[in-house]
């Protein structure tokens, strides 16, 4: 079983940052990709960010150049830096770890979620 626990979730008023965390643990052999996700009330889940084992990066093209994913893979934790925030961008943030496990099988698992508010 793999657990990921996320932090730096809260309220920000629009044009303002905040600084994601998630950190993986438990049974696993390596993390070929890390991302983030987030849903918004009313709407479905989406891709916000993704870093896959060899650094590459990839984003929704409502946050590009806004937020940045980056990974510190000693310690299986992924950020995800987030500016110039608006009000669109609220919604519950969920982070998202590519695993490799014995036998040669792999899985995906997804966080509890933390909630980021972007409001006056």
């Amino acid at each position: 079983q793999v657990q990921l626990v996320e932090s730096g979730g809260g309220l920000v008023q629009p044009g303002g940052s905040l600084r994601l965390s998630c950190a993986a643990s438990g049974s696993f052999i390596s993390i070929y990709g890390m991302g983030w996700y987030r849903q918004a009330p009313g709407k479905q889940r989406e891709l916000v960010a993704f870093i896959a084992g060899g650094g590459v990066t990839d984003y929704a093209d409502s946050v590009k150049g806004r937020f940045t994913i980056s990974r510190d893979s000693a310690k299986n934790t992924v950020y995800l830096q987030m500016n110039s925030l608006e009000p669109g961008d609220t919604a519950v943030y969920y982070c998202n770890a590519g695993v490799r496990q014995a036998l040669g099988s792999s899985r995906i698992y997804f966080g509890q979620g933390t909630q980021v508010t972007v409001s006056s």
